[in-house]
């Protein structure tokens, strides 16, 4: 199918005028005319009607009009594909606030000329994900996919860095006063991490994870988000949270909450990067290099299982959970 003839079809049909989509298209009226004929033959159907004020969609070409135009966007984004520099870099991150997203305003800071569009899918299943970087949505996507079998071949999984996590407790909790614990200290505590989605990265996280040290993990209850969250925390003597060390939390300063180092081991959640394993962003590559220019963590770290292999530095050999 000729992709051109379908682009004018989408544009006629949405302009009304053979010869306003001719104007846009920087064609003849004729030529258009001549594609939309071409592809009628193509289908067998008649797409337009001709109206008094120009064209009119039949039956079949309102049947044929989204399909078409997801025909044209597919075609833009093969193009796209190969011109990857002429347009800003699109990295996905898990909230603007999170970890990803402030290691990404480090690096911009630092190189301001940098074309960087950083968005947020808003999507818990991981294969969304993997779907919005197959099909060129987003150059990149800090996810992880915690089977390797389930990555399409023309994807690959990097290491981006280790977050390692902080613990977040209010004034009365029984933690309060620790300049840092370790994680034999937090059992027996409820650690409430509300919007744990099943099937995620995260749910596979704190299963490892409570299963290797015998921590309680409570994700019941609805997610009213961090706000709400911390209010709790500030009000309760016997709940905590855990965030990412590099994550961005603002609250009242009635709070007094405090956010506690955990060691001995180090408990780090491993941030990914999925890209293209051909053709990536060129702008990819200084955003990688920034990542391993991050400030290693200790050597005596715990990480999940499916945790990509750094390179060259960032954060020790890790323990197996156990």
């Amino acid at each position: 199918m000729d992709t051109e003839a379908v682009r004018s079809f989408v544009r006629a049909a949405e302009l009304g005028q053979l010869r306003h989509a001719a104007d846009e298209l920087g064609v003849t009226q004729q030529a258009v005319s001549k594609r939309i004929a071409a592809l009628e033959r193509t289908l067998g159907v008649r797409l337009f009607t001709r109206t008094a004020r120009g064209v009119g969609l039949t039956l079949d070409g309102q049947a044929f009009l989204p399909h078409a135009r997801n025909v044209v966007a597919h075609a833009d984004r093969a193009v796209a594909a190969i011109r990857r520099g002429s347009r800003a870099l699109r990295i996905d991150v898990l909230g603007l606030r999170s970890a990803q997203a402030v290691v990404l305003h480090d690096y911009w800071r630092s190189h301001p000329e940098t074309a960087l569009d950083v968005v947020t899918l808003k999507v818990d299943d991981p294969r969304l994900a993997v779907a919005a970087v197959r099909a060129g949505d987003v150059d990149a996507s800090f996810r992880s996919v915690t089977d390797p079998a389930a990555l399409p071949h023309e994807l690959r999984m990097i290491h981006a860095f280790h977050s390692p996590l902080e613990l977040v407790v209010g004034p009365g909790h029984p933690l309060a006063s620790a300049r840092a614990v370790t994680p034999a200290q937090l059992r027996g505590h409820r650690i409430w991490v509300p919007g744990i989605a099943p099937g995620s990265e995260w749910a596979d996280f704190y299963d490892q994870l409570t299963t290797a040290f015998d921590l309680r993990v409570d994700a019941a209850g609805p997610n009213f988000g961090n706000e709400v969250l911390l209010d709790i925390l500030a009000d309760s003597d016997d709940v905590a949270t855990l965030v990412g060390s590099r994550d961005r939390y603002v609250w009242p300063t009635g709070h007094d909450l405090r956010r506690i180092p955990i060691a001995r081991p180090t408990l780090a959640y491993p941030l990914s990067l999925i890209l293209p394993r051909e053709n990536p962003h060129p702008g990819l590559r200084a955003v990688i290099t920034h990542f391993a220019s991050l400030a290693p963590l200790p050597e005596d770290i715990w990480l999940p299982s499916w945790a990509t292999a750094p390179h060259g530095g960032d954060g020790g050999r890790g323990h197996a959970p156990r």
